[in-house]
């Protein structure tokens, strides 16, 4: 068999794979996803029909597999088998509480259509690898909270919380979630308020009551880092002056402290900020490495860092 045919065999495949997984597939975006033209992808898909596969659908209108049928189990190749298990063990240290049972029960239905040797492959490689974090998982109120949010955002239905702010101030809110979200060892999600009439983020851990209703979302809504990028609050514009070698420390946590660009001179690496914590989370943020930086703008940043600076030294005199 010539490399022709082998790459259309594995190409016809990895079609029936996409029918299984989603439920209308279009022959454009099969086209892009296998870099070759939609003729190709139409003839392929003639291919399945004529090996019995009950295509549904024509050229134009997308296609998917008639309601009901059942393919044998999918195989999988050794690298998806190593993978799998990779994603188990980062599941299992960075999951939320509520999605790790799920995707537990989930692995043990992918681990029962394994072949044996597989079997005897994740048996022999799952104990070789481990995920280190050092943060304590929140201790959240609710166990299936995740969930409970992933269904409503798919049924576009409100839900009502009654959510506890950072102040410890109990209120209940109704609210459409657009998406969840994972930053800082904490999950939040991105959502609606009907009470703010205006785009918030709520903490998980801090949600002490959910409950789903059948009242439909007000508006419709894209996807959540169309979201994520929103503020309302009043932003400052920071300009730092910051030592080269002192970089590769704050190129995680710079981000969210409103990080927009970073330019390198010869005297060091000038970064720039839009901050809403200018007043206390900010200048918290930027003693911890402010021997190796220079305030260029506010200067009431500067003042704000004098001060906390002074207010440490009577602290430890």
């Amino acid at each position: 068999m010539n490399d022709h045919y082998l790459k259309k065999l594995d190409r016809v495949t990895a079609i029936l794979t996409q029918l299984q997984s989603k439920p209308t597939v279009r022959a454009q975006d099969l086209a892009e996803k296998f870099d070759v033209s939609i003729r190709t992808i139409y003839r392929d898909v003639k291919t399945l029909e004529n090996a019995g596969i009950p295509i549904i659908g024509e050229a134009g209108n997308g296609y998917s597999l008639m309601d009901g049928y059942k393919l044998p189990p999918v195989m999988f190749t050794k690298q998806e088998v190593l993978s799998f298990i990779t994603a188990e063990k980062l599941m299992q240290k960075f999951s939320h509480q509520s999605l790790g049972s799920h995707y537990q029960t989930a692995m043990e239905k992918v681990r029962s259509v394994l072949r044996n040797s597989d079997k005897s492959l994740i048996q022999n490689i799952e104990k070789q690898i481990d995920v280190y974090h050092h943060h304590t998982q929140s201790g959240d109120t609710l166990k299936n909270v995740i969930p409970i949010i992933l269904e409503s955002i798919a049924d576009k239905t409100q839900l009502i919380i009654e959510y506890k702010t950072v102040d410890s101030q109990v209120t209940e809110r109704t609210i459409e979630a657009v998406g969840v979200f994972f930053e800082f060892n904490y999950w939040y999600i991105m959502a609606f308020c009907t009470l703010r009439k205006d785009f918030r983020q709520f903490r998980v851990d801090r949600i002490l009551q959910i409950f789903k209703t059948q009242n439909p979302f007000s508006q419709e809504y894209g996807q959540i880092n169309d979201y994520r990028k929103y503020s309302d609050g009043e932003k400052t514009r920071v300009r730092l002056l910051v030592d080269k070698k002192i970089i590769r420390h704050i190129a995680n946590s710079k981000r969210y402290y409103g990080f927009i660009e970073e330019t390198e001179t010869e005297h060091g690496i000038e970064m720039t900020f839009d901050t809403e914590w200018i007043d206390d989370g900010f200048p918290r943020w930027l003693i911890t490495f402010a021997d190796h930086a220079t305030v260029i703008e506010p200067e009431s940043l500067r003042i704000k860092l004098k001060n906390l600076v002074l207010n440490i030294s009577k602290k430890i005199e």
